[in-house]
């Protein structure tokens, strides 16, 4: 049974039939999508159950496409791949959840969410140059529009900057495929990872091209700036999708791409690569620290992890040891997984306090534990697992980044400092907002339903699971590092 093409495809078909139903009241239209991430993530963990291969992709499906040009569909799975399927699987369907609550054309926001889901499937486990880049770009058009018809005061502006900068930023990527076709004759990336075609100063101008566009999609400084107004404008779901899901397109493909396809030039550029890591480290934990909107901080934490994340795959393409390169790939790879998981749930819980209180602003509350203590114990321990608290998943994967980084390059490691900010930033948050006494909208404000609480409690679970047992991701991730790294 071709499981990665039934997961692709069946969020998409969800939304097709759901398209073509004549009455399409909410409660059936959320029904449809509870039931179609439900049965994606289900797939998922079958795909997971199969397991990989030792070296290279397992699962591999193909079909005829465009045989002229040598474009199939091709699929398939590794270690790299597979905690990112298995990671949007889950976060869709605890979305799908969540927005049960949404009555304003429900259909369409449905089919959007479905037809996203598909995208971000696709764009991991695509094996074929074009059909990866069909898929990266297809994701844009789901995520603008979500944004835009049901964000919040600004969200066409945001919405619109989302997608320029995101579709701009994407045309030298298709540049930079263009000329791995016409190098090898093919647009199958294990040819392309196999034997790299470009050498020179094609490799080298196809290398720029490819990390501008993952530049601006993870994103790294100064290319970061859609990305506070796009989460800040979208709707929680899409807050959580954007930042759990569609933020590691550009680590993912940073990895896929670059570090495999034009290994000598990316080690060439790795010290450039490896100081806009650090950078965007630092600078996304300070400026989170300015922020006084809550959904504002999260999303600046986010340009801080996926900084590291940068730091970790440049680190394994700087160091001259198999073991050193292993540990910064896993411990990337790892961090991928726990921003998904620690922001996403952070992202719900600004969501369910703004669907109370209607506003995001730090200084209109105070002393919120008292009154709602699930929200407030939830945000709590989620906070405490973005700064890197030990036991929680943040910390397995950035103490590997960093271990690697202080062998390799230990002047990357001043990276550091955006934890002990990071730290600063949610205690303050904590203090202002949850304890002390009691103020602003807070009063007669409602604890988290059963639903929401089966959203956060999923999340945090797992948080705590990968902090406290690594070994379930990481014994995953390693199969395929250990032979990227050799």
């Amino acid at each position: 049974m071709p499981l990665l093409s039934i997961a692709t495809l069946l969020p998409l078909l969800a939304g097709l039939a759901l398209m073509l139903l004549p009455v399409r009241p909410a409660r059936i239209v959320h029904g449809v999508s509870i039931a179609a991430t439900g049965a994606t993530l289900l797939l998922t963990l079958a795909i997971r159950d199969r397991g990989i291969a030792p070296e290279g992709f397992a699962q591999l499906e193909e079909a005829a496409w465009i045989p002229v040009i040598g474009a199939a569909w091709r699929l398939g799975v590794d270690g790299l791949s597979l905690p990112l399927v298995l990671l949007t699987g889950l976060l869709f369907f605890l979305s799908a959840i969540y927005s049960a609550r949404i009555g304003d054309r429900p259909a369409t926001y449905v089919v959007l969410m479905l037809m996203l889901e598909s995208a971000s499937l696709g764009t991991f486990m695509a094996l074929d140059g074009l059909l990866f880049y069909v898929f990266f770009e297809v994701s844009l058009v789901g995520m603008y529009f979500m944004i835009a018809g049901w964000g919040h005061e600004d969200r066409q502006r945001a919405a619109l900057m989302f997608f320029l900068y995101t579709l701009l930023g994407s045309l030298p990527l298709l540049l930079a495929i263009i000329g791995l076709h016409l190098a090898s004759g093919t647009f199958d990336m294990r040819a392309w990872i196999g034997t790299p075609p470009l050498g020179g100063t094609a490799a080298m101008l196809a290398l720029v091209a490819m990390l501008f566009t993952f530049a601006v999609k993870t994103p790294v400084f100064p290319f970061h700036t859609w990305l506070p107004a796009a989460h800040v404008q979208a709707p929680t779901a899409g807050s959580v999708i954007l930042a759990g899901v569609m933020l590691k397109f550009g680590t993912y493909g940073l990895v896929r791409l670059p570090f495999q396809m034009l290994p000598d030039a990316f080690a060439a550029a790795a010290p450039v690569v490896l100081a806009f890591g650090a950078f965007s480290a630092l600078y996304g934990a300070f400026a989170a620290l300015a922020q006084s909107d809550l959904k504002k901080m999260i999303a600046y934490t986010s340009v801080n992890h996926m900084g590291y994340v940068v730091i970790g795959v440049a680190v394994a393409a700087l160091a001259a040891e198999p073991r050193i390169r292993t540990i910064a790939l896993d411990g990337a790879t790892l961090q991928m997984v726990s921003h998904g998981l620690v922001t996403g749930a952070l992202f719900f819980l600004v969501g369910m306090l703004q669907d109370r209180a209607h506003s995001r602003a730090m200084g209109d509350f105070g002393g919120l534990l008292g009154r709602v203590p699930w929200l407030g114990w939830a945000f709590i321990l989620s906070a405490f697992a973005s700064l890197g608290l030990p036991g929680l998943a943040h910390f397995p994967a950035e103490f590997q980044i960093f271990l690697a980084t202080f062998n390799a390059r230990p002047w990357g490691a001043v990276a550091l400092l955006g934890i002990v900010v990071t730290a600063a930033l949610y205690l303050r948050a904590i203090a202002i907002v949850f304890l002390g006494p009691e103020r602003g909208r807070g009063r007669g404000m409602p604890d988290l339903d059963r639903r929401e609480r089966l959203v956060i409690g999923v999340l945090l679970v797992l948080i705590v699971l990968v902090g406290v047992m690594p070994g379930i991701v990481l014994d995953v991730i390693h199969r395929t590092m250990s032979g990227l790294a050799g």
